[in-house]
């Protein structure tokens, strides 16, 4: 006699989880502590915040290179949130392809607008 305890589940990312998880929570510290960088800049600016307080903020090399970390962070921070939402609502597997091929180039390209305008290419 045989007993069934349920359904098998197809797992489909089984490596993902722990890894996910501190992606996203490391990308999200990263994104934070910029925000808090960038903000503690303006505050100690002085005079009215234009063009020129920015340009300054962000002339510094240690700057830029975060900035750059950061969009890279952002980027990965999105696709990690897009992949498992796209995984867990869009069951069938040619439209989940699809929607993660836009995704990439959506994210790829933004990320590539962040890097031209970081260093004036």
């Amino acid at each position: 006699m045989s007993v069934n305890y349920g359904s098998k589940r197809t797992v489909v990312g089984a490596h993902y989880g722990l890894r996910d998880w501190l992606v996203q929570r490391t990308t999200g510290a990263l994104m934070a502590l910029f925000t808090l960088i960038v903000l503690v800049q303006l505050l100690l600016s002085q005079g009215p915040i234009g063009y020129g307080v920015w340009a300054g903020i962000f002339s510094h090399q240690w700057m830029k290179l975060l900035t750059f970390a950061v969009i890279v962070a952002l980027a990965w921070h999105a696709w990690v949130g897009v992949r498992d939402i796209f995984m867990d609502y869009i069951k069938p597997v040619g439209v989940r392809l699809v929607l993660y091929v836009l995704a990439i180039v959506w994210l790829v390209g933004c990320a590539g607008w962040g890097f031209q305008v970081l260093w004036r290419l």
